[in-house]
């Protein structure tokens, strides 16, 4: 009935999508199976994309040639940049997303890649040669040879949801959860967990009233994720935000002794990031408000996803809580908040390819990795696909360093560092941020998605131009130089010391009073330069100037931190032979068995002097 294909992907969420779609744009025949075609690429959460260092995720797959970049572009209905007050390190784009046009639209750009097909049943088990797996069986019995398979299962592993006393399986409302792939994945000797998250109630928007409310409209000039021509924002939608108080609290804590997660019902550990409305109220018991923020689910519908109330509490009781919030006086439920625990694997059972250890061509990526958060799963997603057409094709793998992408940092995170809750990615995992910037992830990554065919020829030649037209600039400025009686006076009124003798206006740039628009003021000359160049080309110029001695000095480290990944440890190098090592580094040396030094520093319980000790013994 099925023909071989070269890789199956189990799970059609955020991670599934975008490795289904990297293996077969890169050439891989690719079988995508899902237990719902019609929640394919489904927002299980709240409808929006990026934020705080998810929004540099975003930009990193699109520039590499992912898809969530251009999908969040098509159904966006809001876009904000945030951090906008602090350095550019910690500008983080985010859009307020349309759900149903999302999912629409992840599922017609799959049908519309021609090597995707595929299957809706559930996968309940894998086919295993030789510790190798070969395939997966289903839950009619079909079995369907691959040459790899990449597991992205979401919440649905032994999924259960809880709502106050009532519990009962399921992978999210509505749909049920999968069984049989974690007793397998058990038996083949991998270590499980359990972790839990939470959605809010969605309400009736036509219900609420918004004077109540304050209202955080999108930005003046929308930009957008996608480093191509995607459609620009002509219209936005506005979030508000609102505010618990302590009626509200009150009400709530009137079912803490019917809350799962009080009477210990609840096993798993949820985000410590982003928890529920009740353990909020029990932990910060100071706090006499919390805030809300009140999102619209799309352009057409009435639904809203009331942000930061997420609980699992008895119906009756969210329901009453959440008229005494201001604005929902009057509020129409849709369908009450939950908690759903799930299973997943500890991700220090991975390599940095996101392949396995204990079974060749099989492959984990998102939620089953103990991540949480639709970017950090789709950039997972990502390369999980590209290694896994890799692997299939004799192909060296493709790991991006902590120094090339935030999706690296993640990733070496994971698989040295493992996770006992879910992880969510902030700026400041990252050591070198400086680098990592949202406006420059096409300038650091298009070369490489290129190189292994997956950014077009298109992508790179925009990249390219771009280069040449910041240097091009910076040049002009470098070379033009300003004579301190024509510009003076100007210089005072924007609040900046005096120029004593002639200079490069480059020099002005360098200085934090100066942004670059002000730089036209100075000197009408630039100005009528600045007029030949987009903003996008401005903005890379003036971070590329104004921040090149931070650039210079993390770009340093981050070489010194590298050389180390150039000792490489032979594979089953034994740790226990070094007497000198400390217990818990022979342990979790052995664990992981990292490839290099350089790995194994980052490992969680292996101290520099551990690191010293492997390196004489290596260097012997």
């Amino acid at each position: 009935m099925f023909p071989e294909y070269d890789i199956v992907v189990v799970g059609a969420g955020h991670a599934g999508c975008e490795a289904a779609a990297a293996a077969a744009n890169m050439g891989s025949k690719v079988l995508l199976a899902t237990m719902n075609m019609n929640t394919i690429a489904q927002m299980s959460c709240n409808p929006a994309m990026g934020g705080v260092a998810k929004g540099q995720i975003i930009r990193e797959i699109d520039a590499l040639g992912g898809y969530s970049g251009i999908i969040s572009d098509k159904s966006t209905i809001q876009f904000r940049m945030l951090n906008k007050s602090k350095g550019p390190a910690m500008w983080s784009p985010r859009t307020q997303n349309d759900r149903m046009r999302f999912a629409e639209e992840w599922r017609l750009a799959l049908e519309r890649t021609p090597k995707v097909d595929f299957w809706q049943e559930m996968i309940t088990g894998l086919l295993i040669e030789k510790d190798r797996v070969v395939g997966v069986k289903t839950s009619l019995g079909i079995k369907i040879m691959s040459k790899a398979v990449i597991l992205t299962n979401g919440t649905f592993l032994n999924g259960l949801i809880h709502i106050g006393e009532k519990q009962f399986g399921g992978g999210r409302s509505g749909e049920k959860a999968a069984k049989g792939i974690t007793e397998e994945l058990i038996a083949l000797g991998f270590e499980s967990g359990r972790m839990k998250t939470g959605t809010p109630p969605r309400v009736d928007g036509r219900s609420l009233d918004y004077s109540k409310m304050e209202e955080q409209p999108g930005d003046k000039e929308p930009g957008r994720f996608s480093y191509l021509d995607t459609p620009k924002l002509k219209e936005q939608r506005s979030c508000f935000i609102t505010y618990t108080n302590n009626e509200v609290h009150s009400t709530l804590e009137q079912g803490f002794d019917r809350s799962p997660m009080f009477n210990g019902r609840i096993k798993g550990l949820g985000p410590r990031y982003c928890p529920s409305i009740e353990d909020k109220i029990n932990r910060f018991a100071e706090r006499d408000r919390h805030q809300i923020f009140v999102e619209p689910e799309g352009w057409d519908t009435v639904e809203i996803y009331v942000n930061g109330f997420s609980t699992s509490l008895p119906e009756d009781i969210q329901y009453a809580a959440m008229k005494r919030i201001p604005g929902f006086e009057k509020a129409k439920m849709f369908r009450p908040g939950y908690a759903i625990e799930y299973d997943y694997f500890p991700p220090t059972q991975l390599q940095l390819t996101l392949e396995t250890k204990l079974i060749d061509n099989l492959y984990f990526a998102g939620q089953i990795n103990g991540t949480t958060g639709y970017e950090e799963a789709a950039c997972q997603g990502l390369m999980a696909g590209i290694n896994a057409h890799h692997k299939t094709r004799e192909i060296d793998p493709f790991v991006l360093k902590r120094s090339d992408a935030y999706i690296g940092v993640l990733i070496d995170d994971l698989i040295n560092k493992g996770t006992d809750e879910p992880y969510r990615m902030f700026t400041s995992r990252a050591e070198f941020r400086i680098l990592l910037r949202q406006d420059n992830a096409d300038i650091r990554l298009t070369p490489l998605g290129h190189e292994i065919g997956l950014a077009s020829t298109e992508r790179l030649q925009r990249v390219e131009a771009k280069n040449h037209k910041v240097k091009e600039l910076t040049h002009t400025l470098a070379t033009r130089k300003i004579i301190p009686k024509e510009v003076n006076e100007v210089l005072g009124h924007l609040q900046t010391a005096s120029l004593k003798e002639k200079a490069p206006i480059i020099n002005l740039l360098k200085r934090p009073e100066i942004n670059i628009q002000q730089l036209a003021e100075v000197d009408s000359v630039t100005q009528k330069h600045f007029e030949t160049y987009s903003k996008e080309i401005l903005d890379q110029t003036e971070i590329q100037i104004k921040y090149a001695n931070y650039i210079d000095k993390e770009k340093q480290l981050a070489q010194k931190m590298e050389s180390l990944d150039s000792f490489k440890i032979k594979k089953g190098f034994d740790y226990d032979e070094l007497k000198a090592l400390s217990s818990e580094a022979k342990e979790k040396l052995n664990q992981i068995k990292p490839q290099t030094i350089g790995q194994a520093s980052r490992i969680s319980g292996v101290s520099p002097a551990d690191i010293s000790i492997l390196m004489v013994y290596l260097g012997k």
